[in-house]
């Protein structure tokens, strides 16, 4: 990727495939839940806002997989998840959407350990990064969960039971024949705002400005939330800067951040 100020940079640390996007594609959801079928015709799915690319595997990776990820990747299941049950304590619950390799969903938990985090991934090496960050640095406040976010929240997730939701650098899907694979859109933030308590915040980030200004447009207009800013809002200490993001913004790249609260 060229260092120039209209690039975007590699989403959570990672390094670029060919066509300039994140190599692990790391939303892990779809930008609204699979379409019913017609009676007699096979199911339709939704456009997917990830692909799920192959990626490298180092052995510590694969071991963190093998012996933590029994107790921290949580199955998917088709029924409701209790947290107190999960996490053994009744505590602020945060789900994120597509973390990447999980250095920076490490930092966020290390710092708020009064808070439990739920991060969803489908990208298996992204899993392992994590889960090696979970045993390394010794995290009970994080657990994993390796599927679809819109069948997870549609299925796993209670209405009005999470204190926040952070989708941090998602892949902006830069050419325009390919902007309705964007992550952010009116359906997927509905069913987030409904997961959410009253109060709770959805909190976004992109360095990727027309994906900035598609977010402000579609978060602005779904009714049960409210922006916390005028416009967009600095970024809160509890979210720490990637390597990619400082870099860039030694370079003159901007950095966009949202915080909406449900009404």
């Amino acid at each position: 990727m060229t260092d120039t100020p209209n690039a975007p940079l590699p989403d959570h640390d990672e390094p670029a495939d060919d066509n300039g996007l994140g190599a692990n594609a790391k939303e892990g959801a779809t930008e609204a839940a699979t379409e019913a079928a017609t009676e007699g015709a096979a199911p339709r799915r939704s456009i997917r806002s990830f692909v799920v690319r192959a990626g490298r595997m180092g052995t510590g990776q694969i071991k963190a997989l093998e012996e933590l990820g029994p107790k921290f990747v949580l199955p998917y299941q088709a029924s409701l998840l209790n947290p107190t049950d999960v996490f053994g304590r009744q505590a602020p619950v945060v789900l994120e959407i597509g973390f990447g390799m999980g250095a920076a969903t490490a930092k966020i938990a290390a710092a708020r350990t009064d808070t439990d985090f739920i991060g969803v991934e489908v990208h298996t090496p992204g899993v392992g990064a994590l889960l090696k960050l979970i045993g390394d640095e010794g995290h009970q406040n994080l657990r994993i969960i390796q599927h679809d976010a819109v069948e997870v929240l549609e299925h796993m997730i209670a209405p009005d039971s999470l204190d926040g939701v952070h989708v941090f650098f998602p892949d902006p899907w830069h050419k325009k024949k390919h902007n309705k694979r964007r992550l952010i859109q009116p359906a997927l933030v509905k069913l987030l705002a409904s997961r959410l308590k009253p109060g709770g915040v959805l909190h976004c980030a992109t360095d990727w400005e027309p994906y900035a200004e598609q977010m402000l447009e579609v978060l602005s207009a779904e009714t049960s939330l409210a922006n916390t800013a005028d416009g967009y809002a600095p970024r809160p200490d509890y979210r720490p800067l990637t390597k990619f993001e400082a870099r860039g913004i030694r370079l003159g790249h901007g950095v966009w951040d949202l915080l909406f609260s449900r009404r």
